[in-house]
């Protein structure tokens, strides 16, 4: 198999996540955001093109107002900072909508994103579906996102049940998911990580239900 060129994509990792109305409940915040600086710390050592995306809303907004304390990148991200990345912000869920981030990772001949940061359930996902249209693999560190608690009028479910879910999902579609540990073997390796597909993950779900 080709050796992906990948880069990593680093979503939102900002300081709503941590003390704001959309805290991270699972995995642990301390856990993944240091799975995040480990992927950040490899794909420098492994000359990896990195992509930091900020989420930004008006400054009036409840979330992610332009400039509030909210808005700012976690300082575990910050700090690692390099003149060679590329940094945007966005309006919405995908990385992609409205910004410079898909004809830049053209620019660098890249055919494979992984992504870390948060939410699992919201900006990941929109950006792993986005990067199919774009003819981009995507890859997600699963030990390197997050996810909340949900409630609304259709129910509600856990910050665990909805990442555990969603990473089902992702494997059998739209992204190769994998731990930082499992990813870093591969990316020093030169090689994909292994993923599903949904007729082979409908086959096993047919199959691990029918008892």
């Amino acid at each position: 198999m080709a050796t992906p060129r990948r880069a990593l994509i680093v979503v939102d990792v900002q300081q709503e996540y941590f003390d704001g109305v959309l805290e991270v409940q699972y995995p642990p915040r301390d856990q993944s955001l240091a799975n995040i600086a480990r992927a950040i710390d490899l794909a420098e050592e492994q000359g990896l093109p990195v992509v930091v995306v900020q989420h930004e809303l008006p400054e009036d907004a409840p979330l992610f107002a332009a400039g509030s304390p909210g808005w700012e990148l976690h300082p575990e991200i910050e700090k690692r900072a390099k003149p060679s990345w590329l940094r945007v912000t966005k309006g919405s869920s995908s990385v992609f909508t409205g910004t410079e981030v898909a004809d830049w990772l053209a620019g660098q001949q890249v055919d494979t994103v992984t992504i870390v940061g948060y939410m699992t359930n919201n900006c990941d996902i929109a950006t792993a579906v986005s990067a199919e249209a774009l003819g981009l693999s995507a890859e997600l560190l699963s030990d390197a996102t997050g996810a909340i608690h949900l409630a609304n009028d259709a129910g509600k479910a856990s910050a665990q049940q909805v990442h555990e879910t969603l990473l089902v999902l992702f494997n059998s579609n739209f992204a190769a998911v994998a731990t930082t540990d499992a990813w870093a073997a591969a990316v020093r390796a030169g090689e994909p990580l292994p993923k599903s597909d949904l007729g082979t993950s409908a086959t096993q779900g047919r199959a691990a239900f029918s008892a």
